[in-house]
């Protein structure tokens, strides 16, 4: 409202009346509020630590439920329940994430801190062959992982390959249904089904109690395809279908239009299946425990005797320690760590191939 007298003039704003009914503005909690709930919180369980000895678990489930309690409450008086609610489930997905990190983290330091202790340049550069007590090295262990896992690629990525684009560009009726229920069933069998399998192959053609590295290659295979051909036929679906017709318009064949714009096209979501896919199985353990068996010496020949592969030396030096178990244990470890740095690998490299080579857009 304006008002106007003698010799000057005076404003007046009179602020906007709320509508009749409407809830009355709250507040805000601090910035800092959840920190600040959170503090008071450790300390609490930290003196019942120290003065009542509670185990140390109890008091962090304690203590994170306490403090989303604690936090809802106090956000319900000041700010309301709409905002409440928003807070408590923000703090319940956010304790469900650390809760989920919490074993990884266990897992990570345990194998870093125990396995570090016998990663020495002797590790990748020996064997156990005539090695009993302190010594030897996993070199034949890591060549034969590389070996298998190399041959289970070869023979696993060209048959993942051809049957996801045979289900996307080719498949129709009882024979695509067929190839995908599966398809469907090979991804969730158990692992030692696929050694079972192979063991069963081989012993039908050479007889029983015969061990060879391309049998642990065949039975990772049969874990790989699986995971190949899913990963494959999802990449060439989001393939858009004006890349074909403007192909086909042009006068392209089919198959010159998947190998030249389909499968181009798509190269880097591809490549990013097939070394995940490499990543599942390179450090399974039953299958090969039942087709390869171990070794103490270097065997280089998948295709003549036994090999030693990382999963089954770490299992054995970790279960059949010997005599002197503490450098078996120190080998079990590094053969671990080892073989997480391998898979790490992998993982970075699917995340490289999937930069470079993904279609670059403005």
């Amino acid at each position: 409202m304006t008002t106007s007298t003698s010799g000057d003039t005076a404003l007046t704003t009179e602020s906007p009346t709320p509508p009749t009914g409407s809830p009355a503005p709250r507040g805000k909690l601090p910035r800092q509020a959840q920190w600040i709930v959170l503090g008071v919180v450790v300390a609490l369980a930290l003196v019942l630590r120290l003065t009542a000895g509670v185990n140390i678990a109890l008091l962090a489930v304690g203590a994170a439920v306490v403090h989303i309690v604690a936090v809802y409450l106090w956000s319900r008086v000041v700010e309301g329940s709409r905002s409440a609610a928003d807070r408590l489930v923000t703090a319940v997905v956010t304790s469900a994430f650390v809760i989920a990190m919490v074993p990884l983290a266990s897992l990570l330091f345990t194998v870093i801190t125990l396995g570090t202790n016998r990663l020495d340049a002797q590790f990748f550069t020996n064997s156990m062959l005539g090695v009993v007590g302190e010594g030897g090295g996993a070199y034949h262990a890591i060549t034969g992982t590389l070996i298998i896992t190399g041959l289970a690629a070869l023979i696993s990525v060209p048959i993942g390959i051809m049957t996801a684009v045979y289900l996307v560009e080719y498949g129709r009726g009882r024979l695509a249904r067929a190839i995908t229920f599966f398809v469907d069933v090979m991804t969730g069998i158990p692992s030692i089904v696929a050694g079972l399998f192979a063991v069963a192959l081989f012993t039908l053609f050479f007889g029983p109690g015969i061990r060879l590295g391309i049998m642990g290659a065949i039975a990772l295979s049969v874990l790989m395809i699986p995971t190949v051909v899913r990963s494959v036929e999802e990449m060439l679906k989001i393939v858009p279908n004006e890349l074909r017709e403007a192909s086909y318009a042009l006068g392209v064949s089919k198959w010159r239009t998947i190998v030249k714009v389909v499968l181009r096209t798509s190269v880097a979501g591809i490549a990013t299946g097939i070394t995940l896919a490499v990543a599942r199985v390179i450090g399974e353990t039953a299958p090969l425990l039942i087709t390869v068996g171990a070794v103490t010496g270097v065997n280089l020949n998948p295709f003549d005797g036994r090999m030693a592969t990382l999963p089954v030396f770490s299992y054995y030096s970790y279960t059949q320690p010997g005599a002197t178990p503490q450098p078996s244990l120190d080998r079990a470890w590094a053969a671990a760590l080892v073989l997480m740095v391998i898979v790490m690998a992998l993982s970075l490299l699917a995340r490289l191939i999937s930069y470079l080579f993904s279609p670059k857009t403005r």
